[in-house]
Formats: C-alpha cells, structure tokens, sequence
C-alpha cells in the first residue's frame, strides 16, 4: 500500500468534495472550483470531514497512481482554500517587468520585449518594476507559469543576472583571471 496514498485528507471548512457518477473529483471553495478526472483503478470516499483515497485494482500503474492521485486532490483542496502563491525577481541593470493587459511584459536586454500571455485563473502583479507575484487555486498552473518566465532569462553564475525565484540561491563562479 502506498505510503502518501493511504493517508486521509482533511477538508476545512467552507470546502466541498463531491465525486459524480463519471469519476470526476469537483472541489469547490472561497477561492473557486476545480475539477479531476480520476484514473481508472482509483476510487475517492468523504466520510465525516475527510477524503480517503483507494484504488481497487493492483496493477502497477494503479499503484503509481495511488499516491499521485490522493496528492493532486490534496493540493485541490489546499488551492481552493488557501490558493498558491509564486514570486519571482529581477536582477540586471535595465531588465524590468509590468502587466499589460492579460500579459506580462519583460524587458530583459534582448532587442524586443517579451509578451508572456497570463492563463485564465491566474492574477499576477508586478511591484517595483523587478518583483513578479503569481497567485492561483490551480498549484501547477502558478508553478508552470513561473517556470516559464523564469526560463526566458534564468540566473547566469558569472553576475548572477536573470529571473531567479524570490529566495533562491544562485552560485556565482570566479569568471577568468589576468596573469
């Protein structure tokens, strides 16, 4: 039995779970509603205030997907409760960031700006030109979202310039030395 999957999850309050007839987990809560669909062999129970995971088959996929599965909907309930917070920052001499419209755009030296277009469910703020905040309910949208702007330019190790998460260390190497 999988260790991560047998655990129960709690649901706080103001937080509903229903599973329909075609295996779909819908949660809803202060934040919003998000659906999954379970995999086949997986089977999801609410009993007085929590959610147990079960899979009904024993193949090896299932077992894969047991833990998997009582993971994501942990996170569901944690997203629509809590919802998930991602900052990033800027480092470099003119590089700079602000939202227009439903984009952000990054001004990061290249010869053009860069249009990084923000996903429904997603709000992002721009504070002080170099500090970039992505809020959402849906952990891997925030977290893929970062990823990808952290991608255009990510910290180099020679001046440490680029887009590093916010509290992130980055190992700078002693560059070339004259004789």
């Amino acid at each position: 039995m999988s260790r991560i999957g047998k655990q129960q999850i709690a649901i706080p309050e103001k937080v509903g779970v229903k599973v329909d007839d075609s295996s779909n987990v819908v949660i809803e809560g202060p934040k919003g509603k998000l659906e999954w669909a379970l995999p086949a062999g997986i089977e999801v129970a609410e009993e007085d205030g929590s959610v147990q995971v079960t899979r009904t088959v024993e193949d090896r996929k299932t077992r894969a997907l047991h833990g998997t599965s009582r993971a994501l909907i942990a996170n569901m309930i944690e997203g629509v409760s809590a919802g998930y917070v991602r900052e990033l920052e800027i480092q470099g001499v003119g590089f700079r960031a602000a939202v227009k419209g439903k984009a952000l755009d990054l001004n990061l030296g290249f010869s053009h700006d860069l249009l990084h277009p923000i996903p429904e469910g997603l709000t992002v703020t721009v504070e002080e030109n170099t500090k970039i905040k992505v809020e959402g309910i849906d952990k891997q949208l925030v977290g893929q979202f970062a990823a990808d702007v952290r991608g255009y330019y990510p910290p180099e190790p020679y001046k440490g310039k680029g887009i590093r998460y916010k509290g992130e260390h980055v190992r700078r190497k002693q560059g070339k030395s004259v004789k």
